[in-house]
């Protein structure tokens, strides 16, 4: 089959690779139908997160057909079938899948001992994403392995299309998280660092959970407008200063509540030179995340409010000032997403019509394209804010 492989930094090819095959009772095998290129994706790209191997099949997140089932299945799938397969691996079983914790599960990653000695406890195994989470080979290519799958997937209602349903297995369900770990009241700003795909999920999210205003911080045209479209105020962080304009927006005190949709990788404000020393630690190895956005969001936060972690970080972040937020009370909320907790209610919004996500999409190319596709949502041309790859 055709697959979107890693061969090393920057260097993402459409190579000709093993089918997969059942190797576990509880395992089914896709045909991928439409797959898509994450945010979290350019980080593998980069090579700024750790353990990936050459050879790795790139995705996490993809839908399509179910072609083969295993004999554990036990019904809860069956061929032909359409499903969503959420990024989180889980199983149903252990104390952390029955707590609705999903990207913790105990038991999916198979590199279980390896996640221990970096995270201190391993995390669930996901898709496409090295191995510290499992080394499962992802979804950007023809076909696919779901392990646990009678438990990892979501089933696609007749009434959706591939493009609305694609994003409950990610970015949907993320940005949705991010807003709802806010517990966001009807008198609170929301404020959204970042409007690529997650942050324009969280945009819409915090819209839909009744936030009094919604101000979304990035430089680049299209996803401002984008975010404007959705309901947020914006702010160009390269021709505005950020903390001044929060503060006229919030009459000095700041926004409640604050959510990163950028992670490890965040660019340079104007007259902020910590994304710089950054950048130089990363290139001699002593830091691996870029955290300006973080550093931003604890100093402009209203004090007793709650910062929002949804992007992705993957090692070590320098100069976070922890006497600020703890002094200001803040609270702190991460973690990656427990895809399917939110599923139920994400599908009847869809279906209601309260939201269409397959507004992001900006972009739709074959699968072989996928490694050009990588540059042109890198470099953000031609309006690229969202990729989905066809197969």
């Amino acid at each position: 089959m055709k697959a979107l492989v890693w061969h090393g930094k920057e260097d993402i090819r459409c190579d000709t690779v093993s089918d997969p095959e059942i190797e576990d009772a509880r395992d089914a095998i896709i045909k991928v139908t439409s797959c898509a290129i994450c945010g979290s994706d350019l980080h593998l790209f980069h090579n700024f997160i750790p353990a990936m191997e050459p050879g790795d099949v790139m995705g996490h997140e993809m839908m399509g057909e179910v072609v083969e089932v295993g004999s554990g299945i036990n019904g809860a799938l069956k061929k032909g079938d359409r499903i969503v397969v959420p990024f989180t691996i889980l199983c149903g079983e252990c104390d952390q899948c029955k707590r609705g914790n999903f990207s913790v599960c105990e038991r999916s990653n198979r590199n279980k001992d390896m996640a221990d000695k970096v995270f201190g406890h391993a995390t669930a195994g996901l898709f496409g994403y090295t191995h510290l989470t499992g080394g499962y080979p992802g979804g950007q290519a023809e076909y696919l392995r779901v392990p646990f799958a009678d438990k990892t997937h979501i089933k696609v209602p007749d009434s959706l299309t591939d493009e609305q349903a694609l994003f409950l297995g990610d970015i949907f369900p993320t940005g949705w998280q991010a807003a709802v770990n806010c517990d966001i009241q009807p008198t609170d700003t929301v404020a959204i660092w970042g409007c690529g795909p997650v942050g324009q999920m969280a945009i819409r999210s915090a819209v839909l959970l009744g936030a009094k205003q919604v101000l979304a911080i990035d430089c680049i045209p299209e996803r401002l407008s984008m975010a404007e479209a959705g309901g947020a105020i914006t702010i160009n962080f390269q021709t505005e200063s950020v903390v001044e304009r929060l503060n006229d927006l919030t009459a000095g005190k700041g926004p409640e509540k604050c959510i990163d949709a950028v992670g490890l990788e965040s660019h340079v404000s104007m007259g902020q030179p910590d994304t710089l020393l950054d950048r130089a630690k990363q290139m001699v190895m002593l830091e691996s995340d870029r955290p300006h956005v973080l550093r931003e969001m604890i100093y402009v936060c209203q004090p007793g409010g709650i910062i929002s972690i949804a992007g992705v970080y993957g090692g070590l972040v320098d100069k976070i000032p922890m006497g600020p937020a703890m002094n200001k009370s803040l609270t702190f909320r991460m973690g990656q997403t427990h895809v399917n907790r939110w599923t139920d209610d994400l599908v009847r919004r869809i279906e209601e019509g309260q939201i269409d996500p397959s507004f992001v999409i900006t972009h739709t190319a074959k699968l072989e394209d996928g490694p050009d596709m990588y540059k042109v949502f890198r470099n953000k041309q031609d309006g690229c804010v969202k990729v989905v790859l066809k197969t």
